[in-house]
């Protein structure tokens, strides 16, 4: 954690780049007979966005029926940027169920052209829309077929389901096969060998481990019993085939529905079969043996053919949603590519899409998108080599510069690394930069006097615009990104000054290298 001591060092520091008049005119702090620099007309300028509607009241209320915002008189006269922005807020406190929606509105925000905004209040954030009731209606289904395989690794396996059961975790499901009695020797092994693995494991043992083990418990047994009796042991083989395919149309026969003929039987899971499993592989498959004459067509269902439609179909809804999943990680990373400002966001979306459906399930969820926004902001000045910006809790949250490593105390990689968020005050090409430290504090504006520091949130207007940086190619650096503070003649840069952080009126002597960053990895990751 920073102390009080390291001061000096940051004055000493700032005294090597600029005298410390002339870098009192630049930030505007107020010096005996110095007056406050204008900025250079030929320095890069923040243009204020006009607050212009390009959009009309209907297409507003019904993009804003999308994400449940009571479009009030107030929120109908806001600029079309504006009103995206209030979309992309309604649509963040919706959490993963609108998350094409959020995707689709940054996106729109990180441009500054005003058509890209009317476009996503008309059309795009629809078009997100039923990208997310289609992950929605993958994922319900995913989770209703969870607990449904469950139940039906109970039933083959032979143990009684129950809701209790049915909700447990997959790994703690697994436990109470691995547990129960009537578990044989092959289901015991699978449970013991999934277990050990990774959740996916756990699930393809649930989907199918259990019923294939128990199938090799009762082939097992039926070896067994061929060199004594080979009448029972087929009657046994038989018995146990019928109960694995009943299972998979989550059916309990009866002993009559046992002994029916194979054709019979057939008709009679078709009968009993539960609404939902028409339109699937392992219907269809059955519907198509039962209208067979061939009385082998009947039996290959019965021992394989269930079976085989049955992981058709798990297969056909795993890959719905990776598909679903993987449009939203594109757009993720489309969107964070614009910005230019979230290139861990942009690493950790080709990461996952690069490792498969699980590592984009992974990174889809909310907390791992959050995390993956995290960066550093390193000076690229030759008298700060290696120093980053930071902030300091015992100085009040004041913003400085300081060396820090990979190998520093976590409290101070912590303090160097920033959220990168869009502008809180809901500004094109803006951003904000939460404290990773300090949870819910960004990095601000503090007028009197003029610095830069970490505050708290207090979500009134006057603070969202003063944690509001614009991005803008660096001043100097290839590479590099400078961040604008306010509109105008206000507009400021933000760069060192002895050690500490301010918000900079630009001069061309000394802005360029003190005011250019390098987005680099987070110190604490």
């Amino acid at each position: 954690m920073h102390n009080r001591n390291t001061t000096p060092l940051r004055q000493t520091v700032a005294r090597g780049i600029v005298t410390g008049t002339a870098l009192a005119a630049a930030l505007g702090v107020a010096t005996p007979g110095v007056a406050l620099a204008a900025p250079s007309p030929t320095a890069p300028r923040a243009t204020a966005q006009a607050s212009g509607i390009g959009t009309t009241d209907t297409q507003r209320v019904e993009a804003a029926a999308v994400v449940r915002l009571d479009p009030a008189p107030d929120v109908l006269l806001l600029g079309d940027y504006d009103f995206v922005h209030a979309l992309w807020q309604k649509a963040r406190d919706g959490g993963e169920r609108l998350d094409s929606v959020r995707a689709a509105a940054e996106q729109a925000m990180a441009s500054t052209k005003a058509e890209d905004h009317a476009r996503f209040i008309i059309t795009g954030i629809h078009e997100a829309y039923r990208l997310d009731q289609q992950r929605e209606r993958e994922r319900a289904e995913a989770e209703r077929v969870a607990r449904l395989t469950k139940s039906q690794a109970l039933l083959a396996v032979g143990i009684p389901s129950t809701p209790d059961l049915l909700a447990l975790s997959d790994d703690n499901f697994i436990r109470v096969i691995l547990k129960h009695e009537v578990s044989g020797p092959e289901v015991r092994a699978a449970a013991m060998r999934a277990l050990l693995g990774e959740p996916a494991d756990w699930r393809e043992f649930i989907v199918n481990g259990a019923r294939d083990a128990h199938k090799r418990d009762v082939a097992n047994e039926v070896k067994e019993l061929e060199e004594k009796n080979r009448k029972e042991a087929e009657r046994l083989k038989e018995l146990a085939a019928r109960k694995s395919a009943a299972a998979l149309f989550r059916i309990t026969p009866s002993q009559a529905m046992l002994e029916l003929s194979d054709d019979n039987f057939v008709r009679e899971l078709l009968r009993l079969s539960p609404a939902d499993l028409q339109g699937t592989e392992l219907y269809a498959t059955a519907q198509r043996a039962a209208l067979a004459s061939d009385p082998a067509a009947w039996k290959a269902f019965i021992h394989t053919g269930a079976d085989t439609a049955y992981k058709r179909d798990a297969e056909n809804r795993r890959k719905k949603l990776a598909a679903a999943n993987r449009k939203l990680a594109l757009q993720i990373q489309a969107a964070a590519e614009k910005t230019g400002v979230n290139p861990g966001l942009v690493a950790a979306a080709k990461a996952a899409l690069a490792g498969g459906p699980e590592k984009v399930a992974e990174f889809l969820k909310e907390d791992n998108q959050y995390r993956a926004r995290r960066q550093s902001f390193q000076s690229i000045d030759a008298s700060t080599p290696g120093w980053y910006a930071r902030q300091s809790t015992v100085d009040g949250g004041e913003g400085f510069l300081s060396p820090v490593d990979g190998q520093s105390p976590k409290a101070d990689r912590e303090a160097a690394t920033w959220v990168v968020l869009p502008s809180l005050a809901g500004r094109p090409g803006c951003y904000s930069f939460e404290s990773v430290g300090r949870p819910g504090y960004y990095l601000k504006v503090q007028e009197t006097p003029l610095k830069a520091v970490v505050g708290a949130d207090d979500r009134s207007e006057e603070f969202r615009n003063s944690a509001t940086w614009c991005a803008r190619p660096g001043l100097t650096g290839s590479g590099t990104t400078s961040f604008l503070w306010g509109v105008g003649p206000d507009e400021r840069w933000l760069q060192p000054y002895r050690g500490y952080l301010y918000p900079s009126l630009y001069h061309p002597e000394w802005s360029g290298d003190a005011a250019s960053w390098k987005i680099a990895p987070p110190l604490a990751g």
